[in-house]
């Protein structure tokens, strides 16, 4: 690992412990130093570096939203009224405390926002749509795409 004075450089160990893992959370110590050929101490060094420098963010797992009962999944353009910090903080504060909004982009185009929403069934949807957005104050227009078939899903950034 080579540091900067303000944050550190990937290595190409580094970049392997990171492919390794997003591929394999549950690796072992063990296991990653076997794969990396360093020993274990090292390895849990450089660990806890990549957590430290914020590369890792969380060890997390991934649950099949098909068999958690989540059939939609729905991408919800929104645009609000007036861009008046209030409204967006508001806005912004709302969609980090719903559950089912499980990413919310601020973009660019005719839109304000893109949310990536998980529901049960379409009567979900309208409750979601109809009395959880539509509610919140300075939304001028609300889009929903429901999603047909995922054709990819990753969550593994292409670090070579």
């Amino acid at each position: 690992m080579i540091k900067n004075t303000s944050e550190m450089t990937l290595d190409e160990t580094d970049k392997l412990i990171l492919r390794l893992l997003q591929a394999d959370g549950r690796l072992s110590n063990l296991d990653l130093a076997r794969q990396i050929n360093l020993s274990p101490p090292a390895t849990h060094a450089r660990l806890r570096q990549l957590e430290k420098e914020g590369y890792i963010r969380k060890f997390t797992t991934l649950v099949d939203r098909e068999k958690a009962g989540f059939d939609l999944l729905c991408f919800i353009h929104v645009a609000l009224q007036m861009h008046q910090l209030e409204q967006v903080d508001n806005f912004r504060t709302m969609m980090r405390q719903i559950p089912e909004v499980l990413e919310c982009h601020h973009i660019t185009g005719e839109y304000d926002y893109l949310l990536k929403v998980v529901l049960h069934n379409r009567k979900d949807l309208e409750r979601f749509v109809v009395d959880r957005i539509t509610p919140i104050h300075g939304i001028a227009r609300i889009h929903t795409s429901l999603a047909l078939t995922e054709v990819k899903s990753t969550t593994e950034l292409p670090l070579e």
